[in-house]
């Protein structure tokens, strides 16, 4: 099974690049499932194609970041969440419903539908100014409660191009014209 992810980034980035999984863009995630078989790059095709007019739609969609709150086992994951909104909600339901179209697994199936909580996650990031690597400081890469953010780049992700589990690959990206 491919293991695909359709996330927004609320960063730049280009259709086609790869980056390793410690070191994503800041995203919202839409929905992550499995689809197809390992060695099969039509379904990943088939997939973008099926999604294009939900991805379209949604596209310029003005989202507000909300407050910060903690995921995953025991809240280590910090994240802050994004305020309800009705055009961030159906791109999720209509993705959800391309994946189940094209036989697709939900690997959290918990958390969509009426169950889905937008969020960006923080990314820790190391401050290589300091002289010593046992030094160096972590902050994290994030965004604040208030900030706005416009539905501007949604992207089919390869969660492990080539079966390689350390890096990441961008197979489908949609833009609002004239966005960066």
């Amino acid at each position: 099974m491919r293991n695909l992810i359709f996330v927004a980034f609320v960063e730049p980035v280009a259709e086609g690049q790869v980056f390793p999984r410690t070191d994503w863009p800041l995203h919202i995630t839409l929905v992550r499932f499995d689809a197809g078989s390992q060695d099969s790059a039509d379904i990943a095709e088939r997939i973008a194609g099926l999604a294009h007019a939900a991805a379209a739609t949604a596209l310029g969609a003005g989202l507000t970041v909300g407050k910060d709150a903690a995921f995953g086992r025991n809240g280590s994951v910090p994240v802050n969440l994004v305020q309800p909104h009705p055009a961030l909600q159906e791109l999720h339901e209509r993705l959800v419903q391309v994946v189940t179209d094209a036989g697709g697994r939900i690997l959290t199936p918990h958390h969509t539908l009426t169950g889905y909580r937008p969020h960006v996650s923080h990314q820790a990031v190391t401050n290589q100014t300091s002289t010593s690597p046992a030094t160096a400081e972590t902050e994290a890469k994030r965004l604040h409660p208030g900030d706005a953010v416009v539905l501007d780049r949604i992207a089919l992700v390869d969660m492990a191009p080539e079966g390689d589990h350390t890096i990441r690959r961008i197979l489908g990206l949609w833009r609002l014209e004239g966005g960066s």
